[in-house]
């Protein structure tokens, strides 16, 4: 196995399998995959700073097996911080933190195709700073079903004063993030995005359903409001995603969403230089905190 030691901030990484095939379809490498994640580091790790994470890893790229990897790995060097929380069944689990590019570089060169960050840090860990509400299309329903309910979903948020900010999943659906003052408890947040989702699926009977059963979804597009748990985590801005293509999730402007925008626009090749040209779209939902305290009884 050739390996590679290169020097990030002072750190040691070692880079291996650099020729190996991520996207063998699209001719992505993982050197490529790398690369992509030092150009959008700037961008990216503001996202995932102080926030444990859960990867998604393909080592032999997306047409190989995947595992999720919640716990830090024996050989992840030592300079890696990680953040400790008990599951549910009462086991410690060692989240990995990536709060630098030497850890960001790291987490690409172990085939970490997603990186899926928790919507709370560790500074307030039982009271999230953003309340995710998630499109996500079923059978017979597509990405325009999603987009058609967002565009809903902001007039509905505008109305009370709220400002939400969308995103592509990289898939086939779409999330709209509520940034929050991290005062609201988990429950409390979620139950502020069930109203407006049960509002949704009153004025889209026929197009939206909060219904948990899979098959009583009727071919809808269902409102995933149970995504505001903690350690539940959603697919992180800008983390590509294992479809062919390489999509990336990508924040979108309102504007884009209206005259139709859709995950095949955004992808590994093409978004660098979209962050040169336009910046991150999502730099306002790390900074504006909202107060919702009339929503949560």
């Amino acid at each position: 196995m050739v390996k590679k030691t290169v020097v990030i901030d002072g750190k040691d990484v070692e880079l291996t399998n650099l020729t190996k095939m991520f996207w063998p379809d699209d001719n992505i490498t993982k050197a490529d995959f790398i690369d992509y994640h030092a150009k959008v580091a700037p961008y990216i790790l503001p996202h995932l700073k102080g926030r444990p994470l859960v990867f998604t890893r393909y080592p032999d790229g997306i047409h190989g097996k995947s595992f999720y990897q919640k716990n830090i790995p024996e050989y992840a060097p030592d300079w890696l911080n990680t953040y400790e929380s008990l599951s549910d069944d009462v086991k410690i689990i060692r989240y990995m933190l990536i709060d630098d590019t030497a850890s960001l570089i790291w987490a690409a060169n172990q085939a970490s195709l997603e990186f899926h960050p928790w919507l709370s840090t560790i500074d307030s860990p039982e009271y999230p700073d953003f309340a995710v509400f998630d499109f996500d299309p079923m059978e017979k329903t597509d990405f325009e079903d999603a987009r058609r309910l967002a565009l809903a979903l902001r007039n509905l948020l505008e109305l009370q004063g709220i400002s939400g900010y969308p995103k592509t999943s990289g898939a086939t659906g779409l999330q709209v993030y509520v940034p929050i003052e991290p005062i609201y408890t988990y429950e409390q947040v979620r139950n502020f995005v069930k109203v407006f989702c049960r509002a949704l699926e009153e004025t889209f009977p026929s197009m939206a359903t909060t219904e948990r059963n899979i098959k009583k979804r009727q071919g809808k597009i269902y409102l995933d409001y149970l995504q505001n748990i903690k350690g539940k985590t959603i697919i992180a801005p800008y983390s590509t995603r294992p479809r062919k293509g390489a999509p990336v999730s990508c924040p979108v402007s309102w504007e884009e969403l209206e005259q139709g925008a859709n995950p095949s626009m955004f992808h590994l090749r093409n978004m660098p230089k979209r962050l040169e040209q336009k910046g991150d779209l999502f730099r306002n939902a790390l900074l504006l905190k909202q107060n919702i305290d009339r929503w949560i009884g």
